[in-house]
Formats: structure tokens, sequence, C-alpha cells
């Protein structure tokens, strides 16, 4: 008896890292100090001494059960990316520029290939926030989980000097919010997407018009990652007074989360278009609109407050940056909350 007669393929484990080291490369960022296959990753800080505080800000998540859409469709090289943009997006809306990312994976069965292409979308997700992949752990279960299955999680690092940070705190009535189109579903809520439509090869592939793409297509459509058009928000020399990542929760759970004491949000709902792929959940699973709102982003992953006079100046940075924004909503004195109007 030996390691791989129990189902763990040490061989295959070294086949994995070599495959992937080309795209962890690309991420590399010159304060890394060390390669991949070391029992840890190095960062120098030496960049960032000279602001008056800097912080260490942290993200870390999973992809959640949208992993079950890649089993079936058997695509696997944008998963990656998901996970990345759950934890850089955290990172961004409290003012933190990500640094670096480390990745886990736990599977069944080590397929070296597999293994790879789920690391080059760990990678593209980095390239996109532009954090450094310095370290990962590939995790061979047999046993635990099934021998096509794997489940993917992170933990991003970022940094901002602290008087950077968004906090909320210095929210008023009359300030402004905008809002970012996502790219659909993101990566929340898929245990409720997956009550709703049929899960088979065959309905994952079929077409509709209305999507302008397959339903497979339409549902694994990576998380947009935000990292970029904030930063164009903060380098056109606008303050963000507070951001919300809208993720599991949607709009009732997170936008709260921005908010200081004494200020409500007010969003309108028609101050955006909603994504086809929503209305197609809501009407064949018969989902009231406020669950609706309670579980997904509705088409808007990033929402910020900026003060009123800043709107314009924001609105071309978020263009700049290649996202789609949208004014959605404003700050009211109120009791701590959010109203959809």
């Amino acid at each position: 008896m030996d390691y791989k007669n129990a189902g763990v393929d040490i061989e295959a484990g070294y086949k994995s890292v070599e495959l992937m080291k080309k795209h962890v490369q690309e991420t590399m960022r010159p304060e890394v100090l060390t390669n991949i296959g070391g029992f840890s990753g190095a960062f120098s800080m030496e960049k960032f001494k000279d602001m008056e505080k800097p912080t260490l800000v942290s993200g870390t998540d999973g992809v959640g059960t949208k992993l079950k859409l890649a089993f079936t469709l058997d695509k696997h090289d944008t998963i990656g990316i998901d996970c990345v943009a759950m934890c850089v997006n955290d990172i961004a809306c409290a003012g933190g520029e990500p640094l670096f990312f480390l990745d886990y994976i736990a599977c069944g069965k080590n397929e070296p290939e597999k293994i790879a292409t789920i690391v080059s979308g760990v990678a593209e997700g980095c390239k996109q926030s532009a954090a450094a992949l310095i370290g990962g752990e590939t995790a061979e279960m047999p046993g635990f989980y099934p021998e096509d299955e794997y489940d993917l999680a992170g933990f991003a690092v970022g940094v901002v000097d602290e008087k950077d940070l968004i906090t909320g705190k210095e929210l008023k009535a009359g300030d402004v919010l905008i809002g970012m189109s996502s790219s659909g579903v993101h990566s929340n809520g898929f245990s409720l997407v997956r009550k709703v439509f049929n899960m088979k090869r065959e309905a994952l592939d079929t077409y509709y018009d209305s999507l302008g793409g397959t339903l497979g297509e339409a549902l694994l459509a990576p998380t947009k990652i935000y990292v970029k058009a904030l930063r164009s928000v903060k380098e056109a020399g606008v303050r963000i007074k507070a951001c919300s990542h809208i993720t599991g929760g949607g709009f009732y759970e997170n936008i709260p989360r921005m908010l200081c004491d004494g200020v409500r949000a007010v969003v309108k709902k028609d101050s955006y278009p909603i994504p086809p792929i929503f209305k197609m959940l809501a009407n064949d699973g018969d989902i009231a609109e406020e669950s609706m709102y309670n579980t997904f982003n509705m088409g808007l992953g990033m929402i910020l407050a900026v003060d009123s006079a800043d709107v314009d100046q924001t609105m071309e940075a978020i263009k700049a940056a290649g996202e789609a924004p949208y004014i959605v909503g404003s700050i009211e004195a109120g009791e701590k909350g959010v109203t959809l109007c």
C-alpha cells in the first residue's frame, strides 16, 4: 500500500504546479520576492512606507454552488475569476489596492490539466485587479469529494493609507448613489438559481434570444472586478464616501453596511437596466420582487456614494475604466437602511 493506492497522486500534484506556472507568472508584481512552489509567499512593503499610515485590508471568499454549473458544463477557465472578484472587490470598496492573492483548491482527484485551467482563471482575475498570485494549495481528498468535483476559495490582502479608508462616516443627506453594472448573477444566490432552472446539460446549452446566448453562458459569466474603476475614481480626485459590493443578501443586506447612523439610502429601481437573466429567474421561479432584491445583485455589482458636486467626474472616471455607471439614487436623513422605489 502507498499514498497513490490510497487515492492521492503526488506526481499529479507536481504536474499541476508545472502546468500552472505560466499562468501564475503573468500576475507577478515587482514586490513579489518568492517563486511558486515554496512554503510561503513573500511580498515587499517597501513601496508603501511613504504612506502616512499604511493599513492592510483583507478579504476571503469562495465561489459557492456556482461551481456545480462548471462541473455540469465541464468549463473551468472562468470560475477562478469569480473567486478573485469576491475577495478583491471587498478590498477595493474599502479603498484598498489589492496586492496579492492565494487560492485553495480541494478536489476528489487531481487532474493536472483541469487544475491548471482553474488556476488560469484565478490568474486572469489577478491580472484584472493587478494582484499577484503568490501562492496556493491544491488538496487531493479522495472519499471526501467526488472524483470530478472540487471546491475553490481564496484570500487577498491589500493596502490603503488610513486616511483614504472608505468608511461611510462622512455620508450626508444629498449625497448621490452611483451604481456599476454587473455581468449577471455573479457568484451569489446559486442555491436558489439551481432550484429554479433545470441544471441538466441540455437545458444549460439551450439558447435564448433574450439572453443573447445559452442559459449556461449567462449563468457562468464571471463576476465583474471593479478594482480598476474604483481606482480610476480615486485618481480623478474624487473622495468616495461609502461603497458597497452587492453580493449575497442583495440590496437589503449589503447597502446598509456602507451607511452610518442617521442616513438612509434611496434607490430607484428604474434608474438602470436590469439584465434579462434576473427577469427570467423571477418569472420561472415565481420569485417575489422583494426576494429578488434580497438575494441577487439585480444588475448592480457595486454601489458608491459621492458628493453631488462630484457626480460628473465620477461617472467619467468609471466610464474611462470601461464600466457602465448609473445614477441610481441618493442619501437621505433617516433611520439607517435602504428604500427601493
